[in-house]
């Protein structure tokens, strides 16, 4: 029999019962993505299926269901914390358009893996075990990419000249010359 097959089969046999499995514990609107991502884990890890494969399955399906449940509440717990944030007063505002104006020159000037590696990190909030994973690389190889972005990032916003003020246009008339 086939990988293909033995797929197949976990598949027909087991897909209705995980489905219920996950539809008793989140919302609908996720029911399908958890079934998919259990099946992927299985299809991945096909050597790995136990003679019993149902409590198994459903272990999976459960840690996908708790960490979609983290990433919800983390989400959530962001959203009240940005809530409650204080308004920037304009000095504030300046500070921090001049810090991001500051940050885009420096990321301009890193070369495009530097600016993945960082992303998979910064923007996408992987762990670097996940990120060496996306990039396909050992976890080692992916924190000495890490670091030396980060240290090439810093070098370059050490460096940066400050932005100048373009002089104001003098106004004659009511209308600018």
């Amino acid at each position: 029999m086939t990988d293909e097959d033995r797929f197949d089969r976990l598949y027909e046999t087991h897909r209705p019962d995980l489905e219920g499995f996950v539809r008793r514990r989140i919302p609908p609107a996720q029911v399908e993505d958890i079934v998919a991502e259990t099946f992927l884990v299985v299809w991945r890890r096909l050597d790995d299926v136990p003679a019993e494969p149902r409590p198994w399955l459903f272990g999976i399906a459960r840690n996908l269901m708790l960490r979609s449940m983290r990433s919800s509440g983390r989400w959530h717990a962001l959203q009240v914390r940005l809530a409650a944030q204080p308004r920037l007063l304009s000095e504030d505002l300046a500070s921090s358009v001049a810090t991001r104006t500051d940050l885009a020159r420096a990321w301009a000037k890193l070369s495009a893996g530097e600016q993945e590696v960082l992303a998979l990190i910064a923007w996408d909030g992987l762990t670097t075990n996940e990120a060496a994973a996306v990039l396909n690389c050992q976890i080692g190889t992916f924190r000495m990419r890490l670091m030396r972005a980060r240290r090439h990032l810093l070098h370059i916003l050490d460096r940066l000249p400050p932005v100048e003020a373009r002089p104001a246009r003098p106004v004659t008339n009511g209308a600018l010359s």
